[in-house]
């Protein structure tokens, strides 16, 4: 999704236990610079998936990396021009510290708010739940995606997720998007033509846009990494010159391509085919 000149610079901690892997895999993906890779001493996050359906599962998180301080936080931007902040463990950075990252940042930031919505039992299961001063996080971000649960722990309601996108725009951010698993996406946004001016065609000033894609018939397959793949599309197309609708239909479509491969090994050249509706 992204153009060949760019640089994708990941900005990611990860145990000294899976550093060799980590390196390794980055440097398989073209356009990649893992050289702000932060290895740290304690054992890296892992996952635990367990499937109660196709779609369905528990979650159980060890391991313990530390987040990014605010400080790291404005160090690192510095070398970018775009950010996306993915919340995969939800404990990569406090609302506090990505409060200074937009204070220090120009440039649009992306953020997939998932795990933000995930507490942690003792035993390490993610447990559901509401997200303290959404509003406050919102504000952080030019760009914002979370997916129908986290929506819903929101207070949305179907048929209502896009109203709850249009509504979500007033706490700042410009694009808004709910993934709705098989059912594709919904999104709202306003015209982007602000300080960081990076986004001018999602609307006509003053007004808020909306719409949806859906993507045919469902695939079976595993649905685990598709907002992750979704976020990293649709960020990039908006990045790159696309209109919202034109970057949801991309980004959706990429994320159906990764429910038929499990894991992260080969993805890259799966999504890399020529992609086709």
């Amino acid at each position: 999704a992204a153009p060949r000149s760019w640089t994708i610079r990941t900005l990611v901690k990860v145990g000294r236990d899976v550093e060799g892997p980590a390196r390794a895999y980055l440097a398989g993906i073209p356009g990649v610079d893992a050289s702000a890779l932060v290895p740290v001493s304690e054992p890296n996050n892992r996952v635990t998936l367990l499937y109660r359906d196709a779609a369905e599962r528990t979650e159980v998180l060890t391991g313990g990396v530390p987040g990014w301080s605010a400080a790291e936080l404005a160090d690192a931007a510095d070398a970018c021009d775009a950010l996306l902040v993915n919340f995969v463990s939800g404990h990569e950075a406090t609302l506090e510290a990505c409060r200074v990252l937009r204070a220090h940042f120009d440039g649009p930031i992306h953020a997939d708010l998932h795990s933000l919505f995930l507490g942690t039992a003792p035993d390490g299961t993610r447990v559901p739940r509401p997200l303290v001063d959404l509003g406050g996080w919102l504000a952080c971000f030019d760009s914002v995606q979370l997916n129908e649960v986290e929506a819903s722990l929101a207070g949305a309601r179907r048929p209502e997720t896009t109203d709850f996108a249009a509504r979500a725009l007033a706490s700042g951010p410009e694009v808004c998007a709910v993934t709705l698993g098989a059912s594709g996406v919904v999104w709202a946004a306003r015209h982007g033509g602000g300080p960081r001016g990076w986004l001018g065609r999602a609307a006509e000033v003053g007004r808020i846009a909306t719409g949806s894609v859906t993507i045919g018939a469902p695939r079976t397959g595993d649905p685990t990494g598709c907002g992750d793949v979704w976020g990293a599309a649709f960020f990039s197309r908006l990045l790159a010159g696309d209109d919202v609708a034109g970057a949801a239909e991309r980004a959706t479509r990429l994320a159906a391509r990764n429910v038929t491969h499990r894991g992260a090994d080969g993805l890259f050249d799966i999504l890399n085919r020529e992609v086709t509706p």
